[in-house]
């Protein structure tokens, strides 16, 4: 059988959905191919799902302060695994069903199956043959296991099992303590669950400036083990599994391997694109068009391996749905670098990483929030916010932070550092008493001190009271 359309889209997850929607507004000559289940990575196996069973964790974990705010009983309370993951999925399944929506009415136009590329404008699907003008390829990403630790399966679990499970056992180990790993791990050690975190790595969650990370470091290994730095073994044990790394080993019931996730494109036919590919078998994607070199196929999504989280993602099919409907190029340019864990405290890094910049050329401003006053009052006292600045004019460049609310804090520095501003700019916006941003206050004024003196009647100028209760 086969089929003539002027574009086909492969994959009907977030980056998928978006070129689907611009493409729908400009033709209705398409169909969208995806490889079951529907439903996203982030509705089904990742943003949402994790994050409802962090809610959980957190709201558990806090009975640990209530006596200190003057609460009594909350030793008393308890928590009852198989409700939070219940919880969990119904949560997903509601996520999931607002997702399928979207695909739901385009009847033919919708294809279940496996797509492979049979040359530029040809895709295969089963018994199928599709010829179209563009190609928008989105299929996804998938978790990485090792090829020897598959061996452990039903003692293996990823995120794309994880919230499958009816129960949790005593003892988990979580290999991979970048921004999943990390949510993960602390999530599961406040619902009482003994873990393990590891890391070929030193630092956690994608910090690159040291302080920071350190800061991060300092603060989780209060609540799970953390081996930074190491690499491990796996073996079955017959009690659970066990993990190696140097002279040392520790026996757990389940392994969460969060190593990455890889790019859904061994099965895409690439190849026979007749563009270079690199040891991973990936193209040169133009990340303002998304093309593929000179070819009809657009490559969009966390498949690209350019930016892997879902603003990015929606980003990636917007921009390929445009291409694919214009005969010319569209290129647009991408928003300010943004990324945030889910961990208490939050992570964050904002425009230029430190690892992207020469911190010796910057001015540099930072707070450390164990003395920060609304900190100290909703005992979320842990932390440090760097911000990095230019010498000359002290506009923003980026800033990595352990903060509490660093998802509200790196909006507002994403927002300043894409209008170009400096922090004299931001100095003269106003900062109410008593919040968390007085936090970033501090740190700019720690950097407008290594800036030429502002006017008399510039606000920017007004300093620190040097008086906790009023910072």
């Amino acid at each position: 059988m086969s089929v003539k359309v002027d574009i086909a889209i492969v994959g009907a997850g977030t980056a998928g959905l978006a070129a689907l929607r611009e493409v729908r507004r400009r033709t209705d000559d398409f169909v969208i191919i995806n490889k079951p289940p529907y439903g996203t990575t982030c509705a089904r196996v990742g943003c949402m799902p994790s994050k409802t069973l962090i809610a959980a964790a957190n709201a558990y974990h806090a009975r640990g302060k209530l006596d200190t705010f003057g609460i009594r009983g909350g030793d008393k309370l308890s928590v009852d695994i198989p409700a939070v993951l219940t919880r969990v999925r119904e949560l997903r399944d509601d996520f999931v069903e607002g997702v399928l929506k979207a695909t739901e009415n385009l009847g033919e136009r919708s294809i279940a199956g496996q797509a492979r590329l049979d040359g530029p404008n040809r895709l295969i699907v089963g018994d199928r043959v599709i010829e179209a003008r563009q190609i928008v390829l989105a299929p996804g990403s998938s978790p990485i296991v090792p090829k020897p630790w598959q061996a452990l399966n039903d003692r293996i679990l990823t995120t794309d099992t994880l919230f499958e499970e009816k129960d949790l056992p005593r003892r988990i180990g979580v290999i991979g303590l970048g921004a999943i790993g990390v949510e993960m791990a602390q999530a599961l050690a406040r619902l009482g669950i003994e873990v393990h975190g590891f890391d070929g790595a030193e630092r956690m969650a994608g910090l690159s400036d040291s302080q920071v990370a350190e800061s991060l470091r300092a603060s989780l290994c209060r609540e799970f083990a953390i081996h930074l730095g190491v690499e491990v073994d796996l073996a079955r044990a017959a009690d659970g599994v066990e993990i190696r790394w140097g002279e040392h080993h520790v026996v757990v019931d389940r392994v969460l391997v969060a190593v990455g996730r890889r790019q859904n494109v061994h099965e895409l036919g690439l190849e026979s694109l007749g563009v270079p590919l690199d040891d991973r078998g990936m193209p040169e994607v133009d990340p303002k068009t998304m093309r593929i070199g000179n070819t009809p196929v657009l490559l969009a999504g966390d498949a690209n391996g350019i930016r892997p989280i879902l603003h990015e993602g929606a980003d990636d099919g917007h921009v390929a749905g445009l291409n694919a409907a214009h005969d010319s190029p569209v290129c647009l340019d991408r928003r300010t670098a943004l990324s945030i864990t889910f961990s208490t405290p939050e992570v964050a890094a904002i425009g230029k990483k430190a690892s992207e910049l020469d911190l010796e050329d910057c001015l540099i401003g930072e707070v450390d929030f164990a003395n920060q006053g609304r900190a100290r009052t909703m005992q979320e006292n842990d932390g440090l916010l760097r911000i990095y600045a230019t010498r000359d004019s002290g506009r923003l460049l980026g800033a990595e932070m352990v903060a509490p609310a660093a998802e509200h804090l790196a909006h507002l520095l994403a927002l300043a550092i894409d209008q170009n501003l400096t922090v004299n700019d931001l100095l003269r916006l106003p900062f109410y008493h008593p919040t968390l941003e007085e936090g970033l206050r501090t740190a700019l004024r720690g950097i407008a001190r290594e800036l030429p003196p502002c006017g008399l009647s510039d606000l920017a100028g007004c300093d620190a009271l040097d008086i906790a209760a009023l910072e």
